[in-house]
């Protein structure tokens, strides 16, 4: 439930989202739409099921949920306001309100865990019965499947969009599908006689969610402070504009990210001699091929005459 970065899910991923803008935006929003909803239905689910089964773990994942909810929320808002256009006070967008509601995420899911322990605690050391275990364990299968339809969608719409916001909301119900079935095992194991395995698995779920708020917290600071995009990025910038023919040499190449826009800077090396008219023309150049490449990018170019070549950086 959380921005744990697995796999090919990497808020790094250096695959560069080439769809028409207003497609991405009606698929974001539609992937917030779908994420929001099935919160709604696994929390009445599973707020059946604990009160009808008393279990902790399926309190556990309960508030999994409530909370895969609250951030299915502020994903919206947030997915919402990133997609506006710059304005007169927000001249570079509106992005970072991605990795802002990363950092509330956080906030959210750490409460929520402390909870869990405690509760759980207090179950270990006042164990109660549970009851009608099996009908918790129907409501855990109904939600993993829920889930799994729903990741399904959203996979697609991060294949398309590489949306930072909506990658961290399906590593969310990812981790629904993990907790789910640890909870299906407690409640099984409950029902063949060890119920103390129902709170030591609340507790095992909460330390994970616990471990995710820190990806969380991490991930959304490193938006925030304009990390550089991965090296891959860098060398195909690179690549892209020393294909010019009448381009020299690239240096101080940076760059970061804001929500779905990449922002780009770098320095060109042209002829002394060009003129400044010719120079714009190879710069407005350079800069369509990485737009080709990079569609969602800001790009700045500045023009350097060859002969001030910066020094070359020592090995290593």
């Amino acid at each position: 439930m959380a921005l744990v970065h697995l796999g090919i899910l990497t808020m790094n991923d250096p695959t560069p989202s080439t769809l028409d803008p207003g497609r991405a935006g009606r698929l974001l929003r539609w992937a917030t739409y779908a994420s929001v909803a099935t919160a709604m239905i696994l929390i009445a689910g599973k707020l059946a099921a604990a009160l009808m089964t008393g279990s902790v773990s399926v309190l556990a994942s309960l508030v999994d949920s409530m909370m895969d909810a609250a951030a299915s929320i502020i994903n919206l808002l947030a997915v919402h306001y990133a997609l506006q256009p710059p304005d007169r006070d927000h001249r570079f967008g509106h992005g970072k309100a991605e990795p802002l509601a990363g950092l509330v995420q956080a906030a959210f899911i750490t409460g929520s865990a402390v909870f869990l322990i405690l509760h759980a605690v207090d179950r270990l050391v006042h164990p109660q019965p549970l009851n009608t275990a099996l009908v918790g364990v129907g409501v855990l299968i109904f939600s993993m499947a829920a889930t799994g339809a729903l990741l399904l969608f959203q996979h697609y719409v991060i294949r398309l969009t590489q949306s930072t916001a909506i990658r961290a909301d399906a590593l969310h119900y990812a981790t629904d599908l993990l907790t789910n079935g640890a909870t299906i095992v407690a409640l099984g194991l409950v029902m063949l006689g060890w119920p103390i395995v129902d709170p030591a698995f609340a507790i095992g779920i909460a330390l994970y969610i616990l471990y995710s708020a820190g990806q969380i917290g991490y991930e959304s600071i490193q938006l925030l402070m304009d990390r550089e995009l991965p090296p891959e990025v860098h060398a195909r910038i690179k690549e892209l504009a020393r294909s010019h023919p009448l381009v020299h040499g690239v240096h101080d190449v940076r760059t970061r990210r804001s929500g779905p826009t990449y922002f780009i800077q770098l320095h060109l090396m042209l002829d002394d001699r060009m003129p400044l008219v010719e120079a714009h023309r190879v710069a407005d150049e350079v800069e369509a091929a990485i737009l080709t490449v990079f569609p969602n990018a800001d790009v700045l170019i500045h023009e350097d005459p060859a002969s001030e070549a910066p020094p070359e950086p020592l090995p290593g």
